[in-house]
């Protein structure tokens, strides 16, 4: 029974790096400079998948976050903001966004959303896999001899031996 235990332990260890590097999205925080009525930073680079917030806090003066095109819209002027918007894929390039009331006083700015690659599928046959095919295969196996996983699979030899010597 312990050692089913621990089995199921680490296989719940070597699924976890797995499953949060797939789901790992990054949030790029846009705040107001209030002395010169601009957005800091003014221009931001991230890519599909990732989250912009516009987040600002006891200002004097309201505003507010609308891209050009209606993308997004941090909705009406206020002096504490915290608005997030996910570039879901497919949502790339660049997005102008300005203030309203202090868009003609120059507080723009610009977001440019690079495409996540796409993997590429392989429909080849099994008579056609070549040394270079098997290469990638392998490396897409590392995940699972990290020091977690091997750390564990030798707690697990190690108790599963404990417990044969104390029969």
């Amino acid at each position: 029974m312990r050692v089913k235990l621990i089995v199921l332990m680490l296989i719940s260890v070597c699924a976890i790096p797995m499953a949060s590097a797939h789901n790992q999205t990054i949030d790029v925080i846009i705040t107001v400079d209030s002395t010169n009525l601009r957005f800091s930073p003014s221009s931001v680079t991230v890519d599909e998948g990732d989250a912009v917030r516009f987040f600002w806090d006891g200002q004097i003066l309201p505003h507010n976050a609308v891209e050009e095109n209606g993308t997004f819209d941090s909705g009406d002027t206020t002096s504490n903001e915290d608005y997030r918007f996910v570039f879901l894929p497919g949502l790339n390039g660049t997005f102008e966004y300005y203030c309203e009331p202090h868009r003609s006083l120059g507080m723009v700015g610009e977001i440019i959303v690079n495409p996540v690659p796409v993997m590429e599928t392989n429909n080849t046959s099994e008579e056609n896999v070549t040394d270079t095919d098997m290469e990638e295969d392998e490396e897409s196996f590392m995940p699972f001899l990290s020091m977690p996983s091997m750390f564990a699979a030798v707690a697990v030899a190690f108790i599963s031996r404990k417990d044969e010597l104390s029969e």
